[in-house]
């Protein structure tokens, strides 16, 4: 009598591939969840003699569940407009850290803690190369992602202004015309100068800036830089020649900035911004170098996993950079609870890169990878894994009855 282990082991490898089949379906909508499978091999135990051609009769002894495998190929890419929400595609997995515990994941669906961190879904921080004054170090130890939304940048004093400029060709002798602009200090504070035009006569003007009181605590506004402006009969600008007019000192600053030396561009690609033509006296635009103080308003994540932070005057600075771990196995890795990641011996040890360098995939920001699980193949494989239940069963049923005609025979 064949023994009742042969349908019962083709009964707990269906049961497992049910339930493996049943987790995939149930982690349907996990971001980054990685498709399951099971390979079946059977077990050979007995050779029952060999035939007249000395072939061995071999009658095997049932199935087991011989491996089980993870489908790492991409899940598609779903946009949530998130900032702090990354989906890796290609190889690698994020390398996150809890209770001192350093683990691995596919799942990017990060937010921002209270201290300004990135953290996944369960308050796992998310490790990378921290960024010193915009300078990310990936050779350095890895640490903690800060994107504080409190950060500040330092302002950058101005060194050179422009300003596009046309002077009324019809303006009579003592007409004036002013022009403010808004310089920075080397404390990222704000100055305002003012460029006071005087007609002087045909194609002649004179300029006076001037600093307010107030900037330097004076009684009066400070004078910074005087001069004479000459044009010929097109209205192009003839002298201060050179495009520009050097030595605008700025001193005494009542906010303790250093002493600035500005430098006026009076032409930009080899064209002057300043003009004398039959139109009203207008300035069109104003530029300078400088940049002011600025706050954190938003950060936006790179292929390569940057992390680059936009701050309130219009500066950008990279804050970090998201490290990617690969392994040599990946079906070796061990898996937890949160779509986390061991490595084991079999896997090897984790291999700290960047995205999109030494065969890592990339980042793409303000999304998530959904889970890769083809709701259609595991239908199919449900059907599968039933009838072959189905099957066994039918076996057991037959050799329990073959089992009761044998003893009703002895008996």
């Amino acid at each position: 009598m064949a023994s009742f282990s042969v349908p019962l082991s083709g009964l707990e490898a269906d049961s497992s591939w049910l339930n493996t089949i049943s987790n995939n379906l149930a982690n349907l909508n996990t971001d980054g969840y990685k498709n399951e499978n099971l390979t079946f091999g059977d077990v050979f135990a007995q050779i029952n003699g060999a035939s007249g051609n000395g072939d061995p009769i071999q009658i095997g002894s049932g199935v087991q569940v011989s491996a089980t495998t993870s489908n790492f190929s991409n899940g598609n890419v779903e946009s949530t407009g998130i900032d702090s929400n990354m989906a890796l595609q290609g190889n690698g997995l994020f390398v996150v850290q809890g209770d001192g515990q350093t683990s691995y994941t596919r799942s990017g669906d990060f937010s921002v803690n209270s201290a300004g961190q990135l953290i996944t879904a369960s308050g796992q921080l998310v490790l990378g190369y921290p960024a010193v004054n915009g300078v990310v170090d990936t050779g350095g130890t890895l640490g903690p992602i800060d994107v504080n939304p409190t950060g500040t940048i330092a302002g950058t004093p101005t060194t050179t202004f422009q300003t596009d400029t046309n002077l009324n060709s019809s303006a009579a002798v003592g007409d004036t015309f002013s022009t403010p602009i808004t310089v920075y200090d080397s404390l990222g504070g704000s100055q305002t100068l003012n460029i006071q035009y005087t007609n002087t006569g045909t194609n002649a003007w004179s300029y006076t800036i001037t600093l307010p009181a107030s900037a330097t605590g004076a009684a009066n506004p400070t004078t910074v830089a005087t001069g004479t402006m000459t044009f010929n009969s097109s209205g192009e600008l003839l002298t201060p020649a050179g495009g520009s007019v050097t030595g605008i000192k700025l001193t005494g600053l009542a906010d303790g900035a250093a002493n600035m030396n500005l430098t006026w561009n009076l032409s930009a690609s080899g064209s002057p911004t300043i003009t004398q033509l039959d139109s009203t006296s207008a300035t069109s635009s104003t530029t300078q170098d400088g940049f002011g103080v600025g706050t954190l308003t938003g950060f936006t994540v790179g292929a390569d996993g940057t992390i680059e932070g936009q701050f309130s005057n219009e500066r950008a600075q990279a804050l970090g950079q998201v490290a990617v771990a690969s392994f040599a196995n990946v079906q070796g890795l061990t898996q937890s609870n949160d779509g986390d990641y061991s490595p084991t011996m079999a896997s090897g040890a984790a291999v700290i890169g960047t995205a999109g360098a030494g065969g890592n995939g990339t980042i793409e920001g303000t999304s998530v990878e959904e889970s890769n699980v083809n709701l259609s193949a595991e239908f199919a494989n449900m059907i599968v894994a039933q009838q072959g239940y189905q099957a066994n069963a039918k076996a057991l049923t037959t050799m329990d009855q073959i089992e009761q005609a044998t003893m009703q025979m002895i008996t």
